[in-house]
């Protein structure tokens, strides 16, 4: 075949006839196939972007959806919670009185129980540290009596009975489970005696007023307190100026309590603060003992006299001054 015939042919190939009677070339169709295609690329795009943005839109509502909702089911499980928290707090409340009902049942019954069984009933009241008070009479004014429920008297009481005696200081009652009393006193101990309208009234060394009785008890009797006869009863206390008194008699006779001595002295006569006058009935001896300046030094020279004149009635002096070369001497009586 000619070269002409090849060229023509491949134009004859190269033809394309449409319907509508218009002629072209399979490079002319090829190419608006592409220039279509490239179209449908571009439109195909600009839906895709409007398909985003309205995507976009839509996720931003729905985002906004759910965030109502969250914030709906957060409110409700707030409420919830309050509610819970609200129950919860009136579950306690009634626990607590549940609780405190029994409990109160309980103390009801065990009190009802302690009070009526006679298991419980007193056989035994025991004083404790009595020396001086009798027994007897502190379980009468502590109106504790046997047979009686161990809980139903008042100890405060009790005590405050028991200390109308002047001579008890301090008092501690004890309930022995089941059916035993203990009455533990501390007692007041008379130290001199003051002699009021031809009795004595026993004094401790606090000045406490202890017992006014006839019966003169061996104990030093104190002359030349201040205190009135009206004021002189028992469970008063001597006035401050005998007070002051009674804190130099204690120191006197601590000063013969190396000797002993202390357990002599008959009376001590205050009535003169510069010349304290100090009797022993035993010994026979009258000590002036002048002020309470100096009294161990002073205590010396009476006590070497006391024994140098032994069994002889007189007087020793000691109502110098020491310092100043004063001698305590002794005249006997005549």
């Amino acid at each position: 075949m000619s070269k002409k015939q090849n060229v023509k042919k491949e134009q004859e190939v190269n033809l394309y006839y449409f319907d509508n009677g218009q002629e072209e070339t399979i490079d002319e169709i090829t190419k608006r196939k592409k220039v279509k295609e490239r179209e449908q690329r571009i439109e195909e795009r600009k839906r895709q972007k409007f398909d985003d943005k309205f995507d976009f839109d839509t996720e931003t509502v729905i985002g906004m959806t759910n965030k109502n909702k969250i914030k709906q089911e957060e409110k409700k499980r707030k409420e919830l919670t309050k509610k819970q928290i609200k129950k919860n707090k009136l579950m306690k409340k009634i626990k607590k009185i549940v609780k405190f009902t029994l409990l109160l049942g309980i103390i009801i019954g065990a009190v009802i129980f302690t009070t009526c069984s006679p298991i419980f009933n007193i056989t035994e009241i025991e004083t404790l540290n009595n020396k001086i008070v009798s027994s007897d009479t502190i379980i009468s004014l502590s109106s504790i009596s046997k047979n009686e429920n161990i809980f139903r008297f008042i100890g405060t009481k009790a005590c405050n009975n028991i200390k109308q005696n002047a001579y008890i200081e301090d008092v501690k009652i004890k309930r022995v489970i089941p059916n035993k009393v203990q009455i533990e006193v501390i007692e007041r101990e008379p130290k001199f005696g003051i002699p009021v309208l031809g009795e004595f009234a026993y004094i401790n060394t606090q000045g406490y007023i202890l017992e006014i009785t006839q019966n003169e008890l061996k104990l030093p009797i104190i002359y030349g307190l201040q205190t009135s006869e009206e004021n002189i009863k028992v469970k008063n206390r001597i006035i401050e100026a005998d007070l002051s008194s009674l804190e130099t008699i204690l120191k006197i006779m601590n000063a013969f309590k190396d000797s002993k001595l202390v357990e002599v002295v008959t009376s001590i006569d205050i009535s003169n603060k510069n010349d304290y006058i100090i009797y022993m009935q035993e010994e026979k001896k009258t000590i002036h003992l002048g002020d309470a300046s100096n009294l161990s030094n002073k205590m010396l020279y009476v006590m070497a006299i006391i024994e140098e004149e032994k069994d002889i009635e007189g007087e020793i002096f000691a109502n110098g001054d020491l310092n100043n070369d004063f001698r305590v001497y002794f005249r006997e009586k005549v």
